[in-house]
Order: C-alpha cells, then sequence, then structure tokens
C-alpha cells in the first residue's frame, strides 16, 4: 500500500548513496524502487538515478535528485528515538564518523546535509515532566552536551 504522505528529500545526485546508508543504519528502514530519469534535465542526464523510494525508521520517504540548488536546513530532522546509551551511540557515531558533524543537545548532520536528533527517551520524559524542577534540571543538562549522554540525563532527574 503506498502511504498518502511521503517525504520528499532533495538531494544534489547522491539520493541513492543516501538512502543505502540510512537502511543500513537506522532500524525498520529499507531502500525501494530507484527510478531513473528518462530524459535530459536541468542537473542531469537521461538514465541518471531521478528518485529513490525508501523508508527510514518506518518514515517513507523520496529522495529526489534535483540538484545543488535546495541544500538541507536544521529547519528539518529526523528525530529517533532511542532505549539506552549503547543505541545512542551506535547511531550518532554512524552518522558523525560517516562524514557528519556534531551538533548540540543530541543535533548531528550526516555527510548529505540532513539534519538528525540522536534522542535518548529518557531526555524526552525528562524535559517533559510534569514536576518543573525536574524538567529545567534535564533540559540544562542537556544544553551541555552535543551527543546525549544518558547517565547525566538521569543524574540531573534525580537531582
Amino acid at each position: 500500500m503506498t502511504s498518502k504522505n511521503t517525504i520528499c528529500l532533495w538531494f544534489d545526485g547522491t539520493a541513492l548513496e543516501a538512502a543505502e546508508f540510512y537502511a543500513r543504519t537506522f532500524p525498520d528502514s529499507k531502500v525501494g524502487a530507484v527510478h531513473y530519469a528518462p530524459g535530459d534535465y536541468p542537473d542531469g542526464k537521461q538514465g541518471n538515478v531521478l528518485t529513490v523510494d525508501f523508508t527510514v525508521a518506518g518514515i517513507p520517504c523520496v529522495g529526489l535528485n534535483g540538484g545543488p540548488q535546495f541544500p538541507h536546513t536544521e529547519a528539518f530532522s529526523f528525530q529517533i528515538s532511542t532505549e539506552d546509551q549503547a543505541e545512542t551511540d551506535r547511531l550518532w557515531n554512524a552518522i558523525v564518523g560517516n562524514g557528519g558533524q556534531e551538533s548540540a543537545c543530541g543535533w548531528c548532520k550526516d555527510r548529505w546535509g540532513l539534519n538528525w536528533q540522536i534522542t535518548p527517551r529518557v531526555l524526552v520524559e525528562g524535559v517533559t515532566s510534569p514536576d518543573p524542577a525536574v524538567a529545567k534540571r534535564v533540559f540544562n543538562a542537556m544544553m551541555t552536551m552535543r551527543k546525549i549522554d544518558i547517565a547525566t540525563i538521569e543524574a540531573a532527574r534525580k537531582g
């Protein structure tokens, strides 16, 4: 069944490479159909990969090789929930270690410029705590981090 809503991500000729990386890295991810341009277009030639159907953590996506005109920004990111430090570390290191870069508060950017939030479940629970003192402590701890350290977040939750 085709989804009614699919995220379209613009790439500069690297949609298939990115989709294959996401499929290897994130659970519940896969590469589907690869479609080739039926004719020349402004940033490609007939026969080039034009679009790639793929899924990232259960979210249907299409990668469009549209050219360099529209780079990714922090205005869009995938937020991936993690259960423990090992999963957090594995995903973070996969993105950053594959030509990506670290940012703040659990955010990082992959080599294609797409932004990711690698977000442990305990972080979300902490910053949304009904106890304002807990939420503030967890938030303040998070603000000092790049990759989220779950032990530090749990310590902040406990006070």
